[in-house]
């Protein structure tokens, strides 16, 4: 079974900035270790497109989330890449999700969210601690918005405390990160696949 995968990376670099980014390398690292499993995947970063605030799925004139709407409703496993700042998830990342509560609403004739049946993984960097409390804020707005999480749905790398090398700086990727990424990418794909074949019931069912 062939399956799409669609990932959004949430830097907070420059739009048009082609200098790639811990959260880059990290979101590549990721789709590649999907492809043993039957997944194509796209890579867009959050900022190259105006994303406008709020939490309708079309603001109107100019807003480019419609188009990007599309390609998470269409894949079947979406993956939010993002770095920490401040401790928080970037504020990139915050209006995505923000965006994403106009799903509650968009709701078919069983009551199923644009999100039923698609698979949903949080990958995140930072140079700090901070990394399982995003997972969490992330995890439950994904949830709610009608997301399935796999086992092990979260990847990150953090650094040390105060220091300054960051994930797309590392000379190669540390075992303990390739074993997380495999991991996460096989479950996804396996539950992907599960739902991609027998999909909720809904309402009534």
């Amino acid at each position: 079974m062939r399956l799409k995968a669609f990932a959004l990376n949430c830097t907070l670099k420059m739009p048009g900035d082609a200098e790639p980014s811990s959260t880059d390398r990290l979101l590549a690292d990721l789709l590649s270790a999907m492809v043993p499993h039957g997944v194509t995947a796209e890579i867009a970063r959050a900022l190259d497109h105006d994303i406008r605030p709020g939490v309708l799925s079309d603001m109107g004139k100019g807003d480019d989330w419609p188009k990007l709407r599309r390609k998470i409703a269409e894949a079947d496993i979406f993956v939010l890449g993002l770095p920490i700042w401040l401790g928080q998830p970037s504020s990139v990342a915050k209006r995505v999700l923000e965006r994403m509560d106009a799903f509650l609403s968009e709701t078919d004739e069983k009551g199923r969210m644009p999100a039923s049946g698609k698979v949903a993984l949080v990958a995140i960097v930072g140079n700090e601690d901070g990394a399982h409390a995003c997972h969490a804020a992330c995890f439950q707005a994904l949830n709610d918005v009608g997301f399935t999480l796999p086992a092990n749905g979260g990847v990150y790398w953090v650094g040390q405390a105060m220091g300054d090398t960051n994930y797309v700086d590392l000379p190669g990727t540390p075992e303990p990160m390739v074993k997380m990424i495999e991991m996460a990418a096989s479950n996804a794909a396996h539950l992907a696949a599960l739902l991609k074949a027998q999909e909720y019931p809904g309402e009534g069912d």
